[in-house]
């Protein structure tokens, strides 16, 4: 194995996103931001998982306190009241979410109901990439709102693992000022297990920096990608037993849970970590009670619900955020499912959230209330965001990271205090 300076410098000048390997994360992991010299940051650890295709919000958390509104509008759809599980009497999950139950009265959940993107498109497209920029309405902005929170956070480092993803495709919400690489897997670095060829690259860098006592700036760079490398491969994420009886459903949405929350636990430093759960854009057959729709659930619900038991006190410094790119219409249509709509849910889950409430401006289900059939939005997604940023992750350049949008408070959370 052959490897110059200049194969080095083209392969690690872009460095940030990195991704594991099948061992470790597979192809599709979500992607990581990692501070490697720090043990934790000065704030939360945060996680956000994107549920994207449109989520139906109406069904997740039914809004009780709409009677016939609801349940006239969805014939076969509704939850049924008997089977949702109240939470406040006016709101109730659906049954496939009953796992969130418990955080939920353990103070560490809160919903936050009729939330979502202002913007009025219904291109999955053109939502999901105005959500991850913080800019609705914008295509030019070129730079994600996780991207500029990293990149004005008070903490800057240099360290070009700074941001690590996982996957082939970077999301939207992590580019910006700190360059990322995106890799497929991190058997780009461990050659899929051959640990021979692993040293032998090694071995090649070694000789061309003085690794062990680093001289200038790129020696310290290959230095520092070979021990965060060490140091993944030391996780031996295969053989890890989540604490408390946690147990992860089956799947990719599991599995990314469950490996976020080692890296956690591990203190290796993770800042951000960003998961995806797909499949939510359900025209037809939705099956609320007992299909598509239902099943996607039980995966939220369970993950969710696995990863607040495996990390126990360390949810204490975590807070987790969904979002999907908008809601679901009132009615259902004629092929047993919903069309895209406008207001969604938002849940947050973390030891700083001012939990076991839903949030809500409620805008009502009557028809004259609806925007254009749908479920009016009254709180800005990026209230939410803001919010969790601004005292849970300790930055307040919030005009940088939603640039043109003044953040109203809503209560959600905590400022972070040790």
């Amino acid at each position: 194995m052959t490897l110059t300076r200049r194969d080095f410098l083209q392969s690690t000048a872009a460095l940030g996103i990195v991704g594991a390997s099948k061992g470790l994360f597979p192809r599709w992991m979500p992607r990581l931001a990692f501070h490697p010299h720090m043990q934790s940051g000065p704030g939360d650890v945060l996680v956000v998982v994107f549920l994207r295709g449109g989520m139906d919000g109406l069904s997740a958390v039914v809004p009780l306190l709409e009677g016939d509104h609801y349940f006239d509008a969805r014939p076969t759809l509704a939850v049924p009241e008997a089977l949702a599980v109240n939470l406040d009497g006016r709101f109730a999950l659906h049954p496939a979410l009953s796992p969130l139950k418990e955080i939920y009265d353990d103070a560490q959940l809160a919903i936050v109901h009729a939330a979502g993107l202002t913007d009025d498109t219904r291109s999955h497209f053109d939502a999901m990439r105005f959500m991850e920029y913080g800019t609705p309405g914008s295509k030019l902005t070129g730079t994600g709102w996780i991207g500029r929170h990293l990149q004005t956070a008070a903490w800057q480092n240099d360290s070009p693992f700074r941001a690590v993803g996982m996957g082939a495709l970077l999301p939207d919400s992590l580019r910006g000022g700190v360059t990322p690489l995106s890799l497929q897997s991190i058997a780009d670095f461990h050659f899929r297990g051959r640990e021979d060829e692993f040293r032998a690259l090694q071995h090649s860098l070694a000789s061309m920096y003085s690794i062990n006592a680093p001289g200038d700036g790129l020696e310290k760079q290959a230095g520092l990608v070979f021990e965060t490398v060490e140091l993944v491969r030391q996780l031996n994420a295969q053989h890890y037993q989540p604490a408390g009886g946690a147990s992860y459903p089956e799947g990719e949405f599991g599995l990314g849970l469950q490996q976020v929350a080692q890296l956690i636990k591990a203190g290796v430093g993770l800042e951000v970590a960003c998961i995806d759960l797909g499949g939510w854009d359900t025209h037809e057959n939705q099956g609320t009670m007992g299909g598509t729709f239902a099943a996607l659930l039980d995966s939220l619900g369970r993950g969710l619900h696995a990863f607040y038991t495996d990390l126990g006190e360390a949810m204490r410094r975590v807070t987790l955020v969904t979002m999907s790119e908008f809601g679901r219409r009132v009615q259902e249509n004629g092929s047993a499912g919903t069309d895209h709509g406008h207001g969604n849910v938002m849940f947050l889950l973390g030891g700083g959230v001012n939990g076991r409430q839903v949030f809500t401006e409620w805008p009502s289900l009557a028809p004259q209330a609806l925007a254009d059939g749908d479920l009016a939005i009254t709180t800005d997604y990026r209230d939410v965001l803001a919010e969790v940023v601004s005292l849970r992750l300790g930055n307040p350049a919030i005009a940088n990271i939603f640039p043109n949008h003044a953040p109203k408070t809503l209560g959600l959370v905590r400022p972070f205090s040790l």
